[in-house]
């Protein structure tokens, strides 16, 4: 049983330094469909999976184990992406970098505490809606504005478009989450 569980804390905290990874480098492209480039990146398609893992970690293992799992997905999504897609030439690269570990470092701890404080909640659904709805808010915004304030890029509107996305994504991971922790429930890995 130990050994299912130490499976599944590292398998979530590769997943978060992943999807980190993967998020930062997608943040750079906007979409160039249906004039959407002044609203939207393709990382607003990746990123709000890492609540969904902070949830599933704190459905699971509580808020201890889920805080830790968002400081190995920090370290392992800093690292990596300062390392693979930082160009330290370009400061808006370096920006992106920085922006995205602090507002990634705060909004993740926010989702664990905002959760934590609604797991009773008498409907499933509402600590990882409610939880994912505040963090992504402060997260998008804390990010565009460390990325790209004062550098031509249209960083308020792309706040805006990049958070609806991550709010329909948010609603979309509800299904994965409660399937997800049924299985895990079923597995015995549940606290």
């Amino acid at each position: 049983m130990k050994k299912r569980n130490n499976k599944l804390f590292l398998s979530l905290s590769l997943m978060m330094g992943i999807t980190i990874i993967i998020s930062n480098y997608l943040v750079q492209f906007p979409i160039k469909y249906f004039n959407l480039e002044q609203v939207l990146t393709y990382g607003a398609f990746s990123y709000p999976i890492t609540f969904l893992i902070t949830d599933l970690a704190n459905r699971t293992y509580g808020k201890i184990i889920a805080r830790k799992i968002v400081y190995i997905g920090f370290i392992i999504g800093v690292m990596l992406s300062v390392s693979v897609s930082t160009n330290f030439s370009d400061i808006i690269s370096i920006r992106i970098a920085i922006g995205s570990g602090l507002a990634f470092f705060v909004a993740q701890n926010i989702d664990v505490n905002i959760f934590d404080k609604l797991r009773k909640s008498r409907y499933w659904f509402i600590p990882p809606f409610v939880s994912s709805l505040f963090a992504s808010t402060i997260d998008t915004f804390l990010f565009f504005f460390i990325s790209f304030y004062n550098t031509g890029t249209p960083w308020i509107s792309l706040s805006f478009g990049d958070l609806f996305v991550k709010l329909l994504v948010a609603l979309i991971m509800l299904l994965p989450f409660r399937i997800l922790t049924k299985q895990f429930q079923s597995a015995g890995l549940s606290n």
